[in-house]
């Protein structure tokens, strides 16, 4: 989380148009500025993520650096090809649920992203108003998949347990429930055997992840503190830039998505475009977070590095300077 400087924090006090501070007064509200720009998530503790774990019947990951506990909902229920090509559920299909508490730690924040057929999509809607929680977008995330699928983000408030409960609740007569779920194989070669992952995170500038033929980066927004429903938005909880990589290292999928300042988008684009990658959606994922987060989705097929160098063109417009401008400062 950015720390405000005295400096920035004496400005912020005397433009709140008090004529009259005496030194003390000006003392003790910079140190209370320092001291809620310094806040902490408070952890969750081993009841509360038993309680998840019970009501979902799965365990899932705790992060302890942002107190986020994620339980991941793969739809290994389904055959999905892209171009008529079959692809792995971990090149992008699957769905999770994380919960985490406010920055007061007063209350808790569930954010969830669903995997869902056509079909699925206004049961799972009137199933999660049923249960307390909110709909905060329904989209796309691919081109090209069959059968289609759309994407259907689920927020609430409330205490950890029955956050678990409404949510638990919410999916268990969806695919998505994790007993509802088929037990699935591991994949005859993994990504490590696949790719050159060395190469490929050499390019990227980051380290990934191997799941099964899939081998995925997720880089959060740590040049950004970005609150939502009083919780720190973070990498865990959904606020993430992702690659994945599929396929042969010849002839590769890549999918993914990137968090961007509204100043961001057009640069973004432009990067993706100019390495022949496809843009594929863009849209939000939150409500009220602040400051505004848009996202875009893309996908493109070639030469595993050459598609790695296309994500990094497109990582290299996060975080300039020139995306804190606004909009207006840009003449037509």
């Amino acid at each position: 989380m950015s720390k405000i400087s005295r400096r920035e924090a004496i400005t912020g006090i005397l433009a709140t148009g008090v004529s009259v501070l005496s030194l003390t007064d000006a003392r003790a509200t910079v140190a209370e500025a320092e001291t809620s720009a310094q806040k902490k998530t408070p952890p969750l503790t081993q009841s509360e993520m038993t309680a998840i774990e019970t009501a979902l019947g799965k365990k899932g990951r705790y992060v302890e650096t942002e107190s986020v506990y994620t339980v991941p909902l793969p739809r290994n229920d389904l055959k999905v090809t892209i171009k008529g090509e079959t692809v792995p559920i971990s090149f992008g299909f699957g769905g999770w649920v994380s919960i985490k508490k406010t920055l007061d730690g007063k209350s808790a924040v569930l954010m969830s992203d669903t995997v869902l057929l056509e079909e699925e999509v206004n049961p799972l809607i009137s199933a999660a108003h049923a249960n307390g929680l909110e709909i905060s977008a329904i989209h796309n995330h691919f081109f090209y998949e069959q059968p289609r699928i759309f994407y259907m983000h689920l927020h609430g408030m409330g205490d950890v347990s029955t956050l678990a409960k409404s949510y638990a609740a919410t999916i268990k007569n969806n695919k998505l429930f994790p007993a509802n779920q088929p037990t699935v194989s591991a994949s005859t070669m993994t990504a490590k055997e696949i790719f050159d992952l060395p190469a490929l995170d050499k390019i990227v500038g980051k380290t990934g992840a191997a799941g099964g033929a899939t081998y995925k980066y997720t880089i959060g927004r740590d040049d950004q503190t970005i609150t939502a429903m009083g919780a720190e938005m973070t990498a865990n909880i959904g606020l993430n830039t992702w690659a994945s990589f599929a396929g042969t290292p010849e002839s590769a999928h890549i999918a993914g998505d990137v968090a961007m300042l509204e100043a961001e988008v057009n640069p973004v684009i432009k990067a993706l475009r100019q390495n022949n990658l496809e843009v594929v959606a863009l849209h939000h994922h939150m409500l009220g977070e602040s400051p505004r987060i848009i996202f875009l989705h893309y996908y493109g097929r070639g030469r595993a590095e050459t598609l790695a160098g296309g994500f990094r063109a497109a990582l290299n417009e996060l975080g300039k300077k020139a995306a804190t401008q606004t909009m207006t400062n840009h003449k037509m």
